[in-house]
């Protein structure tokens, strides 16, 4: 697969297959994305991946402590910049408008909504969990190099028949996380990353998000 099948096959997968992904896959993934880019060669980023029992047990704790706490724990840092303007704002309304409207989930229906957001916490059935962790002291330069090598791991990714959803929603439950990973506590929790077989019978997976022209977000100078 080229790099521009790569880029137009990629999507975030919200409904996976439970089948199981080979660990010489996913290790093949993460020795090839570790050639991303990165600003004086700092590699600012940490991978663990989770499966089996050490990610059934990981997403049964946030289950059970889900109950009390459904909001989650209070992140580490917000997702999104405060009293996001337009077209941000707009970009992200039609964004969930359009992923509730492939489950027929409507803006009325509080229930189904919670319901479909907490699906975010069991990685939407994927086999293969992953969590980023950066040193607290980097910057958002390296935040940006961590972006890219998390890009390296979806295009990758889609090479070997895989799909992927990036997931920054897990900081809700850094706390919870850590407990079970006991990461340095010099390191912070960036997002998490499910990964796995995409079930393409799943409405949710029909989701194609708009995409602003070239135009719009390129000026060219002679």
């Amino acid at each position: 697969m080229n790099v521009s099948d790569a880029l137009a096959t990629r999507i975030t997968c919200r409904a996976f297959r439970p089948d199981a992904v080979p660990e010489e896959t996913v290790r093949a993934i993460i020795d090839k994305a570790r050639y991303a880019p990165s600003g004086g060669n700092l590699q600012p980023w940490h991978v663990f991946v989770l499966t089996g029992r050490a990610l059934s047990g990981l997403l049964n704790d946030i289950q059970e402590t889900m109950v009390e706490m459904p909001r989650g724990q209070t992140p580490q840092y917000r997702v999104y910049p405060e009293n996001l303007k337009d077209p941000y704002e707009a970009r992200r309304f039609k964004c969930g408008e359009d992923m509730y409207a492939t489950i027929g989930v409507t803006r009325e229906d509080k229930k189904g909504r919670i319901a479909q957001f907490q699906r975010n916490f069991r990685f939407f059935g994927a086999p293969v969990g992953m969590f980023v962790y950066l040193d607290r002291t980097m910057g958002a330069p390296q935040w940006a190099d961590t972006g890219i090598f998390l890009q390296s791991i979806m295009l990758l990714a889609r090479e070997y028949g895989l799909h992927t959803c990036p997931q920054e929603a897990w900081v809700q439950w850094h706390e919870t996380v850590a407990g079970h990973l006991n990461p340095p506590d010099d390191w912070m929790l960036f997002c998490g990353l499910g990964l796995g077989y995409m079930d393409e019978a799943a409405p949710i997976n029909g989701l194609r998000t708009d995409r602003a022209s070239v135009d719009e977000i390129a000026t060219f100078m002679k």
